[in-house]
């Protein structure tokens, strides 16, 4: 019998106040070591780098990304789920099943899971979950060079103190997500 392909997905940045939010898909080949593998949350940030390496070379896997502006005109939930959509139809190799972290499936997929904690309970889930993370993380890094005010590469976008400081005394950027409150705050004062 034919052993079923399955795909993990997770996306990173929901609760950010700045830039994208990003997906990955993950199907493993032979040789992935999966003692490494965890929610990607757990582990430090070069750490991660290197698992992230590893998981690339050792599975099929694509990004999909839902940009500010979508968040804005989508909300949140609806932004992710397209950034996960955008994953699992890059993906060179179909999947039989995909599993998802979270509550939610994309629409219009066939042969889809949502698993509440996947990226915990989940080995695929959490590889998914470690090369979202590591390209988001680099990402708001090289965005954090033009945008030095907001602390990117240290907060990633997510709403530290520094972050919010940056916020008040410097504005809203156009990689700010202008529904958020801490963001939608500063515009309407």
């Amino acid at each position: 019998m034919k052993e079923l392909i399955t795909a993990g997905v997770d996306e990173v940045g929901r609760g950010c106040l700045a830039g994208p939010v990003v997906s990955a898909a993950v199907i493993f080949k032979k040789g992935i070591d999966l003692s490494l593998l965890k929610d990607s949350k757990k582990i430090s940030f070069n750490k991660r780098e290197r698992i992230s390496e590893h998981i690339k070379y050792n599975s099929y896997y694509s990004i999909g990304i839902a940009s500010v502006n979508e968040i804005l005109n989508l909300n949140i939930l609806q932004a992710s789920l397209l950034s996960m959509k955008r994953a699992i139809d890059q993906l060179i190799v179909k999947p039989g099943l995909t599993l998802i972290d979270g509550n939610f499936v994309p629409k219009g997929l066939k042969n889809c899971k949502a698993i509440i904690n996947g990226d915990e309970k989940i080995k695929v889930i959490s590889a998914a979950s470690i090369i979202a993370k590591v390209y988001r993380d680099n990402f708001m890094i090289k965005l954090s060079k033009k945008f030095s005010n907001y602390a990117w590469d240290r907060n990633f976008g997510y709403g530290t103190k520094a972050h919010l400081d940056g916020l008040k005394k410097f504005g809203v950027t156009a990689h700010h997500r202008k529904g958020f409150k801490p963001v939608h705050k500063i515009l309407s004062s």
